[in-house]
């Protein structure tokens, strides 16, 4: 696949980015550049491969999956105009 120049201005034109008629040469010679590159990696044979998350090895930090209040309620319900055992107090809305 290669990119001519009228595609470099469309791709442009889609950016929202400003590229100077001067610029279009370089552009397409970069854009097709890459594309070359694209379709190299696709020549690599990747059967059995497993996808990874890093190029290290490492075991995800994890946690114990714990329920609690945090310890902070009667800092959440400070700043509350009313509040009543740990809850917000909001005036009846619906009659």
């Amino acid at each position: 696949m290669s990119v001519d120049a009228a595609t470099v201005r469309r791709i442009a034109y889609l950016a929202r980015i400003a590229v100077a008629e001067s610029e279009v040469e370089h552009l397409k010679g970069e854009l097709n550049a890459m594309l070359a590159f694209v379709e190299q990696l696709k020549e690599v044979n990747i059967e059995g491969v497993e996808p990874m998350t890093s190029v290290m090895p490492m075991e995800m930090k994890k946690r114990p999956d714990l329920v609690n209040d945090g310890e902070i309620a009667d800092q959440v319900v400070a700043n509350a105009p009313e509040s009543q055992d740990h809850f917000f107090l909001v005036p009846k809305v619906v009659e």
